[in-house]
């Protein structure tokens, strides 16, 4: 929080030294990963672990996309790009080349970490809570491998708060400007950093760890909930996407950056998104997961309803 009053630029700075850390943590177990697979540096070729044990995918594909929901939970904040753009001199040019560098880190740094990870590893031999990142340098005899992934992930969770308060912050702004927050959050520092919203955040923060003190059922049912609300959120952004697409085009316009393969990406999107809560809810672990999700957004919805008469006016 206190990073995220300053300015917008020191958040920038915080979040390259961390990004730079996490990155050259990946980067080299790609290497170290990559030379045991290929048996540079163990008895033999490893990849064979991908298919053993049951084959590839041995629990079937609805489990697939039944573990889709904790991917997303792992990498959300792509989101940011655009958040992050709109305080740019271009935004649209910002969102266009982020959004491209988003994608290839995904593809290299949970992709191809995650093969390697595998390949190393025997998927039966990876348990929670163990870190998969801890067991396959431990198996690739890295020493103080526990320490280094300790060191990486407190690293990981401070970037994750950095941008989360700045995402949030900014998120309550705009919600202020356009009268669905109370007014009071527009204003700025001398900054022009949201401080009220910043600092708001940092209370709901510390009040979700006073009330975990309290209930330990707490911390359950915000993981619980946040399972599928991700997913409810970007069929949402989805679904928007397409419906603003077809009104601009029936009113003669253009968009200043342009879904890919529009509307045939855009449908797939929405339906993979359905296809993976549909998934959940015939996974019985995950199932709990979907309707605390779905209880919530029902909670959320509902208060929507209750707040619109106020919309536009002075709610503070």
């Amino acid at each position: 929080a206190g990073v995220n009053l300053l300015s917008a630029r020191s958040y920038g700075e915080f979040e390259f030294w961390f990004s730079s850390i996490k990155v050259g943590a990946i980067l080299a177990f790609v290497a170290l990963a990559a030379a045991f697979a290929f048996g540079i540096t163990s008895s033999g070729n490893t990849f064979a672990n991908l298919t053993m044990h049951g084959g590839f995918a041995p629990m079937g594909w609805v489990a697939v996309l039944a573990a889709v929901t904790t991917v997303i939970f792992s990498m959300m904040g792509a989101e940011i790009v655009t958040i992050a753009a709109a305080e740019s001199t271009e935004p649209a040019k910002a969102v266009a080349r982020m959004t491209s560098s988003v994608i290839s880190r995904i593809m290299l740094f949970y992709v191809l970490s995650l093969t390697l990870i595998l390949a190393v590893v025997p998927w039966k031999e990876i348990v929670p809570p163990e870190s998969p990142f801890t067991h396959a340098l431990a198996t690739m005899g890295i020493p103080a491998a526990g320490m280094v992934m300790s060191f990486v992930i407190l690293t990981a969770v401070l970037s994750c708060l950095n941008s989360c308060f700045y995402i949030c912050s900014r998120v309550l702004f705009v919600l202020a400007e356009k009268g669905d927050a109370p007014s009071w959050l527009v204003k700025t520092n001398a900054s022009k950093v949201p401080a009220r919203s910043v600092l708001l955040g940092a209370a709901f923060g510390f009040a979700g760890l006073f009330a975990e003190t309290l209930f330990a059922d707490v911390f359950s049912f915000l993981v619980n909930a946040t399972g599928a609300i991700i997913l409810f959120i970007y069929l949402a952004m989805a679904v928007a996407q397409i419906r603003l697409r077809r009104r601009m085009e029936a009113a003669g316009e253009q968009p200043l950056l342009p879904m890919w393969g529009f509307p045939v990406l855009s449908y797939a999107a929405v339906v993979g998104m359905v296809a993976v809560l549909v998934a959940m809810v015939m996974t019985p672990s995950l199932a709990t997961q979907f309707w605390a999700s779905a209880l919530s957004v029902a909670v959320v919805l509902l208060a929507y309803q209750f707040s619109r008469p106020t919309k536009g006016k002075d709610i503070s």
